[in-house]
C-alpha cells in the first residue's frame, strides 16, 4: 500500500508536463531564417519596393510574436509554465530595452532584439520540449535572455539603406567620442590670410548644394579613366562628425555642417590641408533611429553670407571669414511645428535679398522668405507638411521661379513677393528626398514610388499651367539625385544604376548595384562618378547605349549617403566619420597621356 502510493506520488508529477507540439515552432524557427537570409539574396536586397522591404525588416518580428502565440495556445506547456513563460519574456524584454544604449531604441528593437529574444526563446522549448520538467521553460527564457540580452551591447548608427542595421560595441568610443576628444586638444588653422579669403568669397566654385544650378554637375578638367595606371591620389583625410551634409567650396575654403555631441556644428576647413580653420556650434542634437544622429541640410554660399539650416530648428546668416553670427531664427517656433521625422532637410536658396527654405508649417507656412540682412520673415507659402528637397530656382521666358517639391507635388513661387505661380499636385505617400530638375521649357519629378514624371511648364498672359508629357516607373531614387547629360538622365531606380530617355521616359539601361550612393556629372569628361553607399568610387562612362564601368576605388569606410564635390581636379567626400580629399588624374592635352594634376594655387 505504502509503495503504490510513493508510485502515484512521483508519477504524478512526470505526468503533468506532456512533451511540447514542437512541430509549429520549428516552422516558425525555419520561417524566420529563411526570411534572414533572403536580405542577401540581391533580387531581395536590391528590391525598389516598400512592401518587399517592410517585409524583411518587420517579418522576423511577426514570426517571432507568432513563437509567444504558439507557446500561449498550441505548446502544450502547463498553464503554469506558459504564464511564467510569457510574462518572463515580457520582462526580460523590458529591462533589455530600460539597459540599451538609447540609441537602439527605434528600429533596432523591429529588427534585432524582438526576433533574436522570440528566436532565443523558441529555440530553448524546441531543444528541450521533450524535457517534462519546469526546467524546459526556465532553460527556453535563459536562451531567451542571450538574445534579448545581446541589444545591450550595441549602438545603432541607423539604418543602411536595404534596411540593414548600422551598428558597433557599445563599449568602443564611437568615432564621434573620438572626434571630439581630438578636436578639443587640436589647434585651429591660421594660415589663411583676410584678402585670400575675400577674394575666394566673392566667385566661390561650389557655392550650394550638389554646385551653382542644384544640378551635381562639374565642369572640371579632362579627366583620365586610367586609374590602374595614376590612381585618384589621397591629399589628406580628417575626421568628421555625424551628418548627411555635403560641402560648399570657396577657394581654400570648405564648409559643411556636423554633430559634435550636444551641439550641431558648422565647420570650415582649409580645403588644401584639411585643417579645421573656424567652428561655430548651436546646442541641438538631432538623431533620427533610421539616419541616425546628425544635421542634413548643406550650408549655401551667397552675397558674402553663409545661410545654414539646422535639422532641429535653427536657420543662420554666418559670416563665412570668422563663423561669427549674423543672425539666426527659429523656423519651428515660426512655422508652429516640430522638426519632422527627418529633420529640417533643406538647403537654403539664396535669390536676391532673400533666403528661402522648407519647413512644412500648416497653412501658409510651408515655404518660408526670410531677408537677408536681417533674418525677419518676408514672405510665407503654403506647401505640402514633409520634403527632403531644396529649394531651386526654374527659369522660364526669363522670368526665374522658387522651386519646391515636397509630398503634395511641386510648387512655383514667385521669389520676391513669394505668391503661388504654380501648384502642381502629385501626392506621395511619405517623404520626397529629391530635387526636381529642369529640361528645356519642363521639370522632372522624381519620387522613390511613384517613379519619374516630367511635366511641361506652360506659361500664358495670367499664369502658369503643367501638362504631363510622361510618367515613367524606370527612375524610382530614393534620396539618390540624378544627372542629366544631353537627353538621357542617369541615377538610382532603387538601389541599380540605370539611364532613361528623358524625351520617351523609356530605360536604356539598367545595370551596376552601388547601394543607395551619389551620382556626380564631370562634363568635360563626359564621365559619372559614382560615390557608393559603401563608399567605393566607381567612375562610369556617360554612355546611354550601355553601362561601362572604367575604374574604382575604395574610397570610404562606413555608410556613405553624403552628396561628392569637384572642384578642379579635387574630389571631396565624406560620410558621417570621414572626409577625404582626392586628386584626380586628368590627360594632358598636349601629350594625352595621364598626368597627376598640379595642386591649384
Amino acid at each position: 500500500m505504502s509503495t503504490d502510493r510513493i508510485v502515484s506520488a512521483t508519477e504524478k508529477p512526470i505526468r503533468k508536463y506532456k512533451h511540447l507540439r514542437v512541430w509549429p515552432v520549428f516552422i516558425l524557427l525555419l520561417s524566420m531564417l529563411g526570411l534572414f537570409l533572403t536580405r542577401f539574396i540581391p533580387a531581395v536586397s536590391d528590391s525598389d519596393s516598400i512592401a518587399v522591404l517592410v517585409v524583411s525588416m518587420m517579418g522576423p518580428m511577426l514570426i517571432g510574436v507568432l513563437i509567444l502565440l504558439w507557446w500561449l495556445g498550441f505548446s502544450r506547456a502547463t498553464w503554469q509554465e506558459r504564464l511564467v513563460g510569457f510574462l518572463g519574456v515580457i520582462a526580460i524584454a523590458a529591462i533589455v530595452m530600460f539597459t540599451a544604449d538609447q540609441s537602439v531604441l527605434g528600429p533596432a528593437i523591429m529588427i534585432a532584439t524582438i526576433p533574436m529574444g522570440l528566436a532565443g526563446f523558441g529555440i530553448g522549448a524546441l531543444t528541450f520540449g521533450r524535457l517534462r520538467s519546469f526546467k524546459r521553460t526556465l532553460v527556453a527564457l535563459l536562451i531567451a535572455t542571450c538574445g534579448f540580452g545581446f541589444t545591450t551591447l550595441i549602438r545603432s548608427n541607423g539604418l543602411w539603406g536595404n534596411g540593414k542595421l548600422d551598428w558597433g560595441w557599445r563599449w568602443i568610443n564611437s568615432p564621434e567620442e573620438a572626434l571630439l576628444a581630438h578636436r578639443a586638444l587640436a589647434s585651429k588653422d591660421a594660415s589663411l590670410g583676410t584678402f585670400e579669403i575675400e577674394s575666394a568669397l566673392e566667385s566661390p566654385e561650389w557655392p550650394r548644394f550638389r554646385g551653382a544650378d542644384r544640378n551635381g554637375r562639374s565642369a572640371g578638367a579632362d579627366f583620365s579613366t586610367n586609374w590602374l595606371g595614376l590612381p585618384p591620389e589621397k591629399v589628406w583625410t580628417t575626421s568628421v562628425g555625424p551628418g548627411w551634409s555635403s560641402f560648399v567650396v570657396a577657394g581654400k575654403l570648405l564648409f559643411t555642417q556636423e554633430q559634435h555631441g550636444v551641439d550641431e556644428a558648422v565647420v570650415c576647413y582649409n580645403s588644401e590641408t584639411g585643417q579645421v580653420v573656424w567652428t561655430q556650434k548651436v546646442e541641438s542634437r538631432f538623431n533620427d533611429p533610421i539616419g541616425g544622429p546628425g544635421p542634413r541640410a548643406t550650408p549655401t554660399l551667397a552675397d558674402g553670407g553663409l545661410f545654414v539650416q539646422g535639422a532641429q530648428k535653427m536657420l543662420h546668416h554666418l559670416d563665412p571669414k570668422t563663423g561669427d553670427v549674423v543672425w539666426a531664427v527659429n523656423v519651428a517656433e515660426i512655422a508652429e511645428r516640430v522638426a519632422p521625422t527627418w529633420g529640417f532637410s533643406s538647403s537654403p536658396l539664396v535669390v536676391d535679398s532673400t533666403v528661402v527654405v522648407h519647413v512644412g508649417g500648416e497653412g501658409d507656412k510651408g515655404t518660408l522668405g526670410f531677408d537677408i540682412e536681417t533674418g525677419a520673415l518676408k514672405w510665407s507659402a503654403p506647401a505640402g507638411d514633409h520634403s527632403y528637397s531644396s529649394p531651386d530656382l526654374f527659369k522660364l521666358n526669363g522670368k526665374q521661379y522658387v522651386s519646391i517639391l515636397t509630398n503634395a507635388g511641386l510648387n512655383l513661387l514667385d521669389p520676391v513677393s513669394g505668391e503661388m505661380q504654380l501648384d502642381y499636385q502629385w501626392k506621395c505617400d511619405g517623404y520626397r528626398a529629391l530635387q526636381p530638375q529642369a529640361y528645356k521649357d519642363s521639370i522632372l519629378l522624381p519620387t522613390q514610388t511613384l517613379g519619374t514624371r516630367r511635366i511641361q511648364i506652360i506659361e500664358d498672359e495670367t499664369e502658369l499651367s503643367a501638362k504631363e508629357l510622361w510618367t515613367s516607373r524606370f527612375l524610382k531614387p530614393d534620396f539618390n539625385d540624378f544627372v542629366i547629360q544631353d537627353q538621357f538622365a542617369y541615377g538610382f531606380d532603387g538601389k541599380i544604376f540605370t539611364c532613361i530617355d528623358l524625351e520617351t521616359g523609356e530605360r536604356k539601361w539598367k545595370r551596376g548595384r552601388y547601394g543607395k550612393g551619389q551620382v556626380l556629372l564631370l562634363v568635360n569628361s563626359k564621365l559619372l562618378l559614382v560615390l557608393s553607399e559603401q563608399g567605393d568610387l566607381v567612375l562610369l562612362k556617360a554612355d546611354p547605349l550601355e553601362h561601362i564601368e572604367l575604374a574604382a576605388i575604395a574610397a570610404l569606410e562606413g555608410r556613405t549617403w553624403n552628396h561628392p564635390v569637384v572642384v578642379g581636379d579635387k574630389l571631396y567626400v565624406r560620410n558621417g566619420e570621414k572626409a577625404i580629399c582626392y586628386r584626380l588624374p586628368i590627360v594632358d592635352q598636349q601629350t594625352a597621356t595621364p598626368t597627376a594634376a598640379k595642386a591649384q594655387e
